[in-house]
């Protein structure tokens, strides 16, 4: 009798039905995801651990224990750059230009150090992270050693999901043959390898917030915020309600931000120019919704950031920094 392989376990965890099946442990999570970098999981596995994982939603101890698994294969540079602000960017976008870009940009402009990474092509018609910043004339790391080189001069690096780990972007790749988002989507936002203390999170499905809050205290991060950004990336809606989950040093909190302008109705730009994010950065264009998207998305990060004590002081130190911007820093790409 042919012994089951040993990834067959977790499987079998997730797969024995409505009264025989459970969640991981943190433990289990992490030696699942290890033995999955490692490449010891045949396809038909990881494809049936995938989708049963995305049936059932994953808690937060298994999101953690993927997240140490994950953690544990990266090459990191020695020694670490000193970053203040993990931003991920995996969604990508289609109603709205990613105007989270210049608050990003805004922040490193004021001394805080940013790493931003991300991943394209899972999602057919969006406009991902990569393609803009190259657009904006702005380099694209290749490494985590390359990013940390540029976060040490420019205060600002975008790393794509490949350069950290090529498996787990062959993993998120697989959207369109699965037909459904995988838990990579989720662990992903959550990598922060170079360990910074604040760490921004934006999803699509609000019941994916307290994963990522939950989570987030699971595996010691410091400082942390989630909400439901404009397409899932970390941009607020700046024409609806914003509840946002926390944690600060092990408290889980929650904030309610109250709509910025009077319309609710979400806008869509039918043309998705991002020559606009430069007309807008250099004040050549005005633009009521972008000016409170940007500036919505830098009070949120100044709070979690521990720059401002409530959402008023934070909205006003944003106005302040996002008028006090060097327009001229931003330029199309030659």
């Amino acid at each position: 009798m042919t012994a089951d392989h040993p990834f067959a376990a977790y499987v079998r965890i997730l797969g024995r039905g409505r009264t025989l099946s459970r969640s991981l442990t943190i433990e289990e999570a992490e030696a699942a995801m290890a033995m999955i970098l490692r490449g010891e999981v045949r396809p038909e596995q990881l494809g049936a651990f995938l989708m049963l994982l995305r049936v059932k939603e994953e808690t937060p101890e298994e999101i953690a224990g993927f997240v140490r698994g994950a953690r544990a294969t990266f090459e990191l540079p020695d020694p670490l750059p000193q970053v203040d602000l993990d931003w991920s960017s995996y969604a990508g976008k289609r109603r709205q230009l990613p105007w989270f870009l210049l608050a990003a940009l805004t922040l490193a402009q004021d001394g805080l150090r940013i790493f931003m990474h991300g991943t394209e092509g899972h999602t057919p018609g969006r406009l991902y992270t990569r393609a803009t910043l190259e657009a904006l004339g702005l380099p694209i790391a290749t490494s985590l050693a390359d990013a940390a080189r540029r976060i040490e001069a420019e205060g600002f690096a975008y790393l794509p999901l490949e350069g950290m780990s090529p498996r787990l972007y062959e993993i998120i790749q697989l959207r369109p043959v699965l037909g459904l988002r995988s838990p990579v989507h989720t662990l992903a936002r959550m990598l922060n390898p170079f360990a910074a203390p604040t760490l921004l999170q934006g999803v699509f499905h609000p019941n994916y917030m307290s994963i990522h809050q939950g989570a987030a205290r699971l595996l010691g991060q410091p400082h942390m915020a989630v909400f439901r950004g404009e397409g899932g990336e970390i941009e607020r809606r700046p024409n609806k309600p914003c509840a946002v989950l926390s944690v600060d040093d092990g408290a889980l909190g929650a904030q309610d931000w109250p709509p910025m302008l009077a319309s609710s109705q979400q806008p869509r730009d039918e043309e998705m120019d991002i020559g606009r994010l430069i007309g807008f950065w250099r004040g050549e264009i005005a633009d009521d919704y972008a000016t409170a998207a940007v500036t919505g998305t830098l009070a949120i990060a100044l709070r979690t950031l521990g720059r401002a004590e409530d959402p008023d002081a934070a909205q006003g130190l944003a106005e302040t920094l996002w008028a006090a911007r060097d327009r001229e820093r931003l330029k199309a790409a030659a």
